[in-house]
């Protein structure tokens, strides 16, 4: 005769299907909102006239203004050469919230027809450099003397890859991430960095244009490059 599993058993083990379940996505939701967590922004200026420019987006007020390579943070300001950065502030009415996001931005340089997209923080990451830092200088290059290379540079060698310590690049990445515009819905105001492409200097923009195209409208801000 075959065996069926008793009544008891069934409950229980719907029971524990049910709570395993529930786990996965709490604890991924966890896991996300600990990351949002650390996106917390740079803290907002007193006021819109405060920023460069500012411009209006439905009940919003944008206030933007133009770091160039520059990435500023509480702590320091770094740089990047292959991006420019935007800081921007978001204020609303009182005990207004508003949902956040980095890709509601792009930049038009000089007039171009397609604005480049914001990208994420994390790019900016690998072309991260910190003033404050240089490498260490090679023993060889120390010993070698004019008499051994007959007084002018050696042209043919390799410059050394410079590695950046971890100790160095990990509290960098970090000041970056805490700085960069937080991402979900936040209350107002709110404020922090963006990070658009561009590897020419800045000298040679002639104009800039923000463009916000998100959750509270739409909206065109002039920057002084």
């Amino acid at each position: 005769m075959q065996s069926h599993p008793s009544r008891t058993g069934i409950v229980i083990l719907a029971l524990l299907t049910a709570v395993l379940c529930q786990v996965a996505p709490g604890q991924d939701a966890q896991a996300k909102d600990a990351e949002t967590r650390e996106t917390k922004g740079l803290p907002p200026r007193l006021t819109p006239g405060d920023y460069e420019t500012h411009v209006q987006a439905g009940a919003v007020t944008i206030a933007a203004e133009f770091k160039g390579h520059s990435v500023p943070t509480p702590e320091t300001v770094f740089s990047t050469e292959d991006y420019v950065v935007v800081e921007v502030g978001l204020f609303g009415p009182p005990e207004a919230r508003l949902k956040l996001s980095y890709e509601d931005f792009s930049l038009r340089i000089d007039g171009k027809k397609t604005p480049s997209p914001a990208e994420p923080y994390v790019l900016v990451f690998k072309s991260l450099k910190d003033p404050d830092w240089s490498p260490p200088v090679p023993a060889e290059s120390k010993s070698k003397t004019s008499l051994g290379t007959g007084g002018k540079g050696d042209s043919g060698s390799t410059p050394a890859v410079v590695h950046v310590p971890i100790e160095v690049q990990r509290p960098m990445e970090q000041r970056v991430q805490k700085a960069s515009l937080p991402e979900g819905e936040r209350p107002l105001p709110a404020a922090g960095l963006i990070f658009f492409q561009h590897r020419g200097k800045t000298e040679r923009i002639h104009s800039l244009e923000l463009i916000y195209t998100g959750p509270a409208g739409k909206a065109n801000i002039t920057l002084q490059p």
